[in-house]
């Protein structure tokens, strides 16, 4: 049994929507999912865009929402800024902003920034699924959030301490896509097909005097010269560098945590499960949209204590 709706929690995407209804306990009550990300909203639009969902979903006219990701960009609806590494997870909502002339009481969440080193880099959305992984004791943690411009983030002490983006995916679609190697590797190759060629590419990568740049042209050679009934799958070969690559970055984080939270699901994050394993790492899997609710729902009980305190 669902209790009385408490808030709305949204997670506001670049190509997606996320909503989901929920009791004071986290219960869905209701959900909504459409395509009316960030990427394809006028700023205008989205108090129409929200509102249409809540009427679907039967949420009362005064009901809160907290709204986590894209829709705090500065090309969303308000621009929450960024707060700054270290970043206490449990914080996050005293940074809320709320957009003006709206007849229900909307909070969006800010994201992370990072400057320190001249290692720029920021997140938004990704530190709400961490901010749930804190609400399941992960307080201490390496975490990755694949994707195509994966995320790496240590947590210590509940603190976002350091994180980095890797713009594997968008790598991976580049060269196969707008290089040579789009004469190799075909438009519907499937790099999880051929796991021993994904592994073995991760272990070149791993290995001692590696550089990507040196080695890509082999797999264009290797479609060339291999023999007839040679096993060849180019995908799984630069799907497994690429992966592998990212992975020595950040190898001394993952050896001394020993273990890396994945947060997704897919193939794109079984590939990079099997590319930890093959680095030493024993990777868990955590569910993003379990995740996200946790963090939305904990910011949510965290402002409106504190509104009603105040």
């Amino acid at each position: 049994m669902t209790g009385s709706p408490f808030a709305a929690l949204v997670d506001w995407g670049t190509s997606n929507l996320r909503i989901w209804l929920v009791d004071s306990q986290g219960a869905v009550i209701g959900e909504r999912q459409s395509p009316e990300g960030m990427g394809s909203l006028e700023k205008a639009a989205y108090p129409a865009v929200l509102e249409a969902h809540l009427s679907a979903l039967g949420a009362p006219a005064d009901l809160p929402v907290v709204i986590a990701g894209m829709a705090g960009a500065r090309t969303g609806w308000r621009e929450a800024p960024y707060v700054e590494t270290p970043a206490p997870l449990v914080g996050l909502f005293q940074h809320a902003v709320q957009p003006e002339g709206l007849s229900r009481p909307v909070y969006i969440l800010p994201g992370v920034c990072q400057r320190g080193g001249g290692a720029f880099d920021v997140m938004r959305g990704e530190e709400t699924q961490l901010a749930g992984a804190l609400e399941q004791g992960l307080d201490d943690a390496l975490f990755c959030l694949p994707g195509t411009h994966s995320k790496w983030a240590l947590v210590e002490g509940g603190q976002v301490r350091r994180f980095s983006t890797v713009m594997t995916g968008e790598l991976f679609n580049l060269i196969s896509r707008q290089s040579i190697l789009r004469l190799s590797v075909p438009e519907d190759g499937d790099a999880e097909a051929d796991p021993d060629i994904f592994d073995a590419a991760v272990a070149q990568a791993l290995a001692p005097g590696f550089a990507l740049t040196s080695v890509l042209f082999s797999i264009r050679a290797e479609s060339l010269l291999a023999g007839q009934g040679a096993k060849v799958n180019a995908a799984a070969r630069l799907s497994g560098l690429l992966i592998g690559a990212e992975i020595v970055a950040i190898r001394d984080d993952l050896l001394r945590h020993g273990k890396a939270y994945l947060i997704g699901t897919g193939k794109l994050t079984r590939l990079y499960a099997r590319a930890i394993t093959k680095a030493g790492g024993e990777p868990i899997l955590l569910d993003g949209g379990l995740l996200v609710r946790r963090g939305l729902l904990a910011s949510a009980l965290s402002l409106f204590d504190h509104e009603f305190k105040d």
